[in-house]
C-alpha cells in the first residue's frame, strides 16, 4: 500500500508542477480571491430543507434563509421541489459572495418513479440493467432541482440484522465494484462533462458501515487493514475509478478513529492511493457525534476532521460554529480551509453552476420527464430480473384460469413495495401484489390473512415509530382491530375453494433500512401463524417474500411449495411479481447475500477462510472441529444461487493451459447447455481459491461472471480471461501482489454447487 500511495502522490505532484491552469483553476482562484473568510466556510455547510421533503414555501425566518443571507450555507438537501429550490437560489445568489447552491436528495432506488431497492437491483447480476435505472433516477431528480444524489451506497454486509443491508450490493466486494461503477456511470454518464440530466454521485458511506459489530445500526467496527483491503473497499475504490464527485462519510469508527475524521480513509487511501479529487461530506450530525465517541467537544473534533479530509459538514454547524475560532487557535489554518472550499466550488462549476444557477430548476422539464409511462415501463422491466426462486417444486408458473387466493398483510401494501428510503410523492401509488395478480388473472379472490405481528405495541412501532420520531405527538391509527385467529380463518377459508394460494409475507417497508436493525431475522410470528395454517389445508402454497434482508426461511423451505422472493420492487411491484408468477417472465435472480438457516450463523459469508479444524457445510456435528451442534455450517441458499423455470447443465471446466507465467493469460471456459422447455437467462460466476499463499485466503473469491440468455435446448460456450490480476489480494505487508503457484479456478451457477479445474501460476 505504501508504494502505492507514493506512487500516486508523485504523479500527482509531476502533473502539477509547470501545468498552465485549468479554466476552472483560473476561475476559482479569482472567485475565492474575492470571498471573506466567513464565506469560505459558509461553503463548507450543508443543511437540510425546512420539513425536509415537504418544503414548499420559503420563510424569512427559516433558519436556512438566514444563513443563506449571512453566505453560511453552501448547500441545501431534502426538497426535490423545482420552486422551493429556485427561491433559495435566488437568494443565495444576492447574498454573500453570490455563489449558488448545490442542492443533494437521498435519491436511492429512483426518484418518482421508484425502482427496485438497492439489494434487489444488485440480484440481477446485470449491469446493463443497473444503468439503465440509474439514469432514469437521474433524469427525473435532474428534472427536479436536485443536481446531487446521495447514492449510491457501496457497504459490504455479511450479517443481515444490520437494516442498511438493503441499501446496498451484499456481502461481495468483487460484484459491489462493478455494480458501484454501473451506478456511478448511470448518475454522471461515462465522461468528464455534465449534461443537465446527469447529477452528482456521493458514494457511502465511507467506509465500512456495513461491517457494524452484532448487525446493529451506527455501532463499532473492528477490521485491520488487510481485512478491509480484500473484504470491503473496492466498491468505494471502483466509484472513484469511474469518476464518482463525491463521498458521504460514514458514522463508524475504524482503528479507534471516527471515520468523519480518519484520515487514512480519506487521504491515504481515497486520495492519495486511488486518485479521487472531489469532496467529501460528513453524513447527517456525524461531526457532532464524534463528541459521543469520546474525541473531544464540537470544536475538536470540527478542526479534527477538516484537518484529516472532510469537506463539508452535514447538519452539525461544527465548521460555522468554530473554524473562526479554530483558526485563531492554530488548530487549522487558512490553507485547511481554503483546501475544503475550493473542493466544494468545483463540484459547482463541474455541474455547470457558475454558468447557469438555475440549470436544474426548469419547471417545465419537472412536469414533463418525472413519473412517466415510460419510466414505468423502465421500472417494470428492471423488477422483473430483481426476483430471486428459491424453490419451486412445479407449482409455478401459475396457470392464468386457475382458482387463485392471494392473502398475506403484505398482498395489499403499496408502501411495502416501495420500500424503504422511497422519497417518491408516489410511492403510495406503487402497485400491489394483489393489484398486480387481479390485473393478469380473471379467478382472484383476497384476505388480509393475519396482522404484522402478535404484538400490538410492536406492530405500531414498525408502523409508525418513524413518524413518531418526527412527531411525538402523532395520533396512531388503529391496530389490531381484528383478532389474527379471525384473519386467519378468513384466508383459510378462501384457500379452501381454490387451486391455490398466493401467501404475500415477510418485511414491511419500516423493518428495513436506517434503524432497523433486527435481532431475530425469521417470518413474523402472526404471519407464521398464517403460513402453517395454509399448510394444513393441503392446498398449494406459493410464499411471496417481501424483504429488504436475507431471512431464516428453514420451516418454510421444508413445508411451503414455493418462495419467489420479490423484495421491494417500487412502483411497478404488481405488476413485475405477475410477469415472474405466470411466466410472463422467467426469474433470473441470483442471491448477492447468503441466506443462513439461523440467526445464529451470523454473520454469514461465502468467501469465508478455513480454520485449522475445517468442518464440510452440510456435514452433522463433530465435536473438535469448527461447527455447530444445533445447525450445520452451510447456509440455507448460497450467494449467487437462484432458480429458474428452465434447467442449466455446466460441463466441466477448461483451462487453455494448465499453467501460466505471472505475466500470461489464460481462459477458463464452460459449456451452459438450456435442458429445459423454457428460454432463460443464467449468470455463469467464476471463482478461485490460491490453495497455499503467504497469507490466509478465503476458500472462494468471486472473480468473474457472466449474464447470457439461452433458447431451450441451446447450448453455449462461456469463456473467461484471467491474469495475475484476477488473482492478486494484498498480503501482510499489504502489497497488492499474486503469488506464484496453484489456484482453484471454479465455475458454476452458484458458489457452492462449482466445477473445478487448477491452475499453475509460473514465475
Amino acid at each position: 500500500m505504501k508504494k502505492i500511495i507514493l506512487a500516486s502522490a508523485a504523479l500527482a505532484l509531476l502533473a502539477s508542477c509547470g501545468q498552465p491552469k485549468s479554466d476552472m483553476d483560473k476561475y476559482i482562484d479569482g472567485l475565492m480571491g474575492k470571498m471573506t473568510l466567513e464565506q469560505k466556510i459558509g461553503q463548507l455547510n450543508l443543511h437540510s430543507a425546512g420539513g425536509f421533503i415537504s418544503a414548499l414555501e420559503v420563510k424569512e425566518d427559516d433558519a436556512n434563509v438566514k444563513l443563506l443571507r449571512a453566505g453560511q450555507l453552501g448547500g441545501i438537501y431534502g426538497s426535490g421541489n423545482v420552486e422551493y429550490l429556485r427561491q433559495l437560489q435566488a437568494i443565495a445568489l444576492e447574498s454573500g459572495a453570490g455563489i449558488p447552491l448545490i442542492c443533494g436528495l437521498d435519491v436511492i432506488h429512483g426518484h418518482e418513479t421508484v425502482m427496485p431497492v438497492p439489494l434487489a437491483l444488485s440480484t440481477s447480476w446485470d449491469m446493463d440493467l443497473i444503468e439503465k435505472a440509474t439514469r432514469v433516477a437521474a433524469r427525473e431528480a435532474s428534472a427536479s432541482g436536485v443536481n446531487w444524489v446521495f447514492s449510491p451506497m457501496v457497504d459490504i454486509c455479511r450479517d443481515a440484522r444490520w437494516g442498511r443491508i438493503v441499501e446496498g450490493a451484499g456481502e461481495d466486494p468483487y460484484l459491489g465494484g462493478e455494480i458501484a461503477k454501473a451506478y456511478v456511470y448511470g448518475y454522471q454518464g461515462h465522461d468528464d462533462a455534465f449534461d443537465k440530466d446527469e447529477v452528482l454521485t456521493c458514494v457511502k458511506h465511507y467506509a465500512l458501515y456495513g461491517a457494524a459489530e452484532a448487525g446493529r445500526d451506527y455501532n463499532t467496527v473492528n477490521l485491520g487493514r488487510q481485512e478491509i483491503l480484500n473484504g470491503y473497499m473496492r466498491p468505494y475504490q471502483q466509484a472513484a475509478y469511474a469518476g464518482a464527485g463525491s463521498y458521504m462519510s460514514s458514522f463508524n469508527e475504524f482503528e479507534g478513529v471516527p471515520a468523519t475524521m480518519n484520515s487514512y480513509l480519506m487521504d491515504e487511501l481515497l486520495r492519495q492511493a486511488w486518485g479521487f479529487d472531489g469532496f467529501i461530506v460528513s453524513d447527517a450530525t456525524a461531526v457532532v457525534e464524534e463528541v459521543a465517541h469520546g474525541i473531544g467537544d464540537l470544536q475538536e473534533v470540527s478542526a479534527r476532521s477538516l484537518k484529516a479530509g472532510l469537506d463539508m459538514d452535514m447538519n452539525s454547524d461544527g465548521f460555522i460554529g468554530t473554524l473562526q475560532k479554530s483558526l485563531d487557535e492554530g488548530k487549522v489554518s487558512v490553507k485547511d480551509i481554503d483546501r475544503a472550499c475550493r473542493r466544494i466550488l468545483e463540484a459547482k462549476y463541474k455541474l455547470g453552476l457558475f454558468e447557469d444557477p438555475y440549470r436544474y430548476l426548469d419547471p417545465q422539464r419537472a412536469a414533463a420527464e418525472v413519473y412517466t409511462e415510460a419510466n414505468k415501463a423502465v421500472a417494470r422491466e428492471v423488477a422483473r430480473d430483481c426476483q430471486v426462486l428459491l424453490k419451486n417444486n412445479g407449482i409455478l408458473p401459475l396457470s392464468k384460469n386457475a382458482r387463485i387466493a392471494v392473502v398475506g398483510p403484505l398482498a395489499d401494501d403499496a408502501s411495502a413495495m416501495a420500500g424503504t428510503w422511497s422519497m417518491s410523492r408516489h410511492a403510495g401509488e406503487s402497485v400491489t401484489i394483489l393489484q398486480g395478480i387481479r390485473d393478469a388473472a380473471p379467478k382472484v379472490t383476497y384476505a388480509k390473512g393475519s396482522n404484522l405481528f402478535l404484538d400490538k405495541a410492536m406492530e405500531e412501532t414498525v408502523l409508525y415509530g418513524l413518524m413518531r420520531s418526527f412527531r411525538p405527538d402523532m395520533p396512531i391509527p388503529p391496530v389490531h382491530t381484528t383478532a389474527n385467529a379471525a384473519l386467519i380463518a378468513q384466508a383459510v377459508s378462501l384457500a379452501r375453494q381454490s387451486d391455490v394460494v398466493v401467501a404475500c409475507v415477510g418485511e414491511t417497508q419500516n423493518m428495513n433500512g436506517e434503524g432497523a436493525s433486527r435481532s431475530d431475522i425469521s417470518i413474523p410470528d402472526a404471519q407464521a401463524e398464517l403460513l402453517r395454517a395454509l399448510k394444513a389445508t393441503g392446498k398449494p402454497v406459493v410464499v411471496v417474500l417481501t424483504t429488504g434482508r436475507p431471512l431464516t426461511l428453514t420451516w418454510e423451505d421444508a413445508n411451503m411449495d414455493a418462495i419467489l422472493c420479490t423484495w421491494s420492487q417500487g412502483t411497478e411491484a404488481g405488476h413485475a411479481i405477475a410477469d415472474v408468477l405466470f411466466g410472463d417472465a422467467n426469474p433470473s435472480g441470483k442471491l448477492t447475500t447468503t441466506f443462513p438457516m439461523s440467526v445464529g450463523q451470523l454473520p454469514l459469508y461465502y468467501n469465508h477462510k478455513n480454520t485449522g479444524r475445517p468442518h464440510p457445510d452440510y456435514a452433522p456435528y463433530r465435536k473438535f472441529t469448527s461447527c455447530y451442534m444445533d445447525v450445520v455450517n452451510g447456509p440455507l441458499y448460497p450467494f449467487g444461487y437462484g432458480l429458474s423455470y428452465t434447467d442449466f447443465e455446466y460441463s466441466d471446466v477448461e483451462l487453455s493451459a494448465a499453467s501460466m507465467p505471472i505475466n500470461g493469460k489464460v481462459t477458463a471456459s464452460v459449456t451452459v447447455r438450456n435442458t429445459g422447455q423454457r428460454d432463460g437467462k443464467e449468470t455463469v460466476q467464476l471463482y478461485i481459491h490460491d490453495i497455499y499463499s503467504t497469507s490466509t485466503r478465503p476458500v472462494k473469491e468471486l472473480r468473474g461472471f457472466k449474464k447470457i440468455e439461452l433458447k431451450a435446448g441451446e447450448s453455449r460456450k462461456v469463456d473467461f480471461e484471467l491474469s495475475a490480476e484476477d488473482l492478486k489480494y494484498y498480503d501482510h505487508e499489504l502489497q497488492y501482489v499474486c503469488e506464484p503457484g496453484d489456484f482453484e479456478i471454479m465455475i458454476g451457477p452458484n458458489s457452492r454447487d462449482t466445477k473445478a479445474a487448477v491452475l499453475t501460476v509460473t514465475e
